[in-house]
C-alpha cells in the first residue's frame, strides 16, 4: 500500500474546511485542516507536506502573505491558492510569488481535485526555468498582437471592462480575445493561462 499524499487546508470557514477535508479523504488523501495561515505556521515543522490549499482572503495573514512567508523560509511544498471573483489580481500576484495554482470560488471537486494532482506531479518532474521559458514561449507564438495584449491586462490583474478601456476596444471584444487566448494556447483554466504567460516573462 502507498503513503498516502498528506495535504494541508487553510481556510477561515469551518464549513468549507470540512467540505474539503472530507472531498480530500474519501478520494485518498491524508488531510490536517488549519482555521488561518498562522495557526498553520505554528505547526510548520510537525510533519511532511505534500501539498497546501489555502484561501487567499483570511484574518490576519492573507495567502499571498503566506506564499512570500513560505518562499522566504524555503518551504518547497507547492501552494493552490483558493480566490473569490475579485481577487483573481491577487491569486496571479500570489502565483509570481510561488503558488503553483488557482481555483476560482465556487469550483466544482474536480477542478480542485485535478488541481492538487498536477500540484504533486510538478513537484517530481519540474522543467528547469529555460525549458519551461522556451516551451511557454512556444505556445504563445501563435497569437496576435492584440490577443498579447489582453493578455498582459489579465497578468496585470486587470477586468475586462479596464483592459477594453485601455485597448479602445468593447469589453465584448475582450471576451472574444479572452476565449481565442485559451484555445489557441490548449489551456483549460485561467490560472493554467496565467502560469503559461508567467512562465513566458509577460
Amino acid at each position: 500500500m502507498t503513503a498516502r499524499h498528506t495535504i494541508l487546508v487553510i481556510d477561515d470557514d469551518p464549513a468549507m474546511r470540512d467540505s474539503l477535508a472530507f472531498l480530500l479523504d474519501v478520494n485518498g488523501f491524508a488531510v490536517t485542516t488549519y482555521e488561518t495561515a498562522t495557526e498553520f505556521l505554528h505547526h510548520l515543522d510537525d510533519g511532511a507536506i505534500d501539498c497546501i490549499v489555502s484561501d487567499i482572503r483570511m484574518p490576519g495573514m492573507s495567502g499571498l502573505e503566506l506564499v512570500r512567508r513560505l518562499k522566504a523560509d524555503a518551504v518547497k511544498s507547492p501552494v493552490i491558492l483558493m480566490t473569490g471573483h475579485g481577487d483573481v489580481a491577487l491569486a496571479v500576484e500570489a502565483m509570481k510569488a510561488g503558488a503553483v495554482d488557482f481555483i476560482e470560488k465556487p469550483f466544482d471537486d474536480e477542478a480542485l481535485l485535478r488541481a492538487i494532482r498536477e500540484a504533486l506531479q510538478g513537484q517530481s518532474a519540474k522543467p528547469a526555468d529555460d525549458t519551461a521559458k522556451r516551451e511557454a514561449e512556444t505556445r504563445l507564438a501563435e497569437l496576435s498582437p492584440r490577443e498579447r495584449d489582453v493578455l498582459r491586462g489579465l497578468v496585470a490583474g486587470k477586468i475586462n471592462k479596464v483592459i477594453a478601456h485601455d485597448l479602445g476596444i468593447s469589453p465584448r471584444t475582450v471576451e472574444v480575445y479572452r476565449a481565442n487566448l485559451m484555445v489557441k494556447t490548449d489551456v483549460r483554466s485561467m490560472s493554467e493561462l496565467m502560469r503559461l504567460a508567467i512562465a513566458a516573462g509577460l
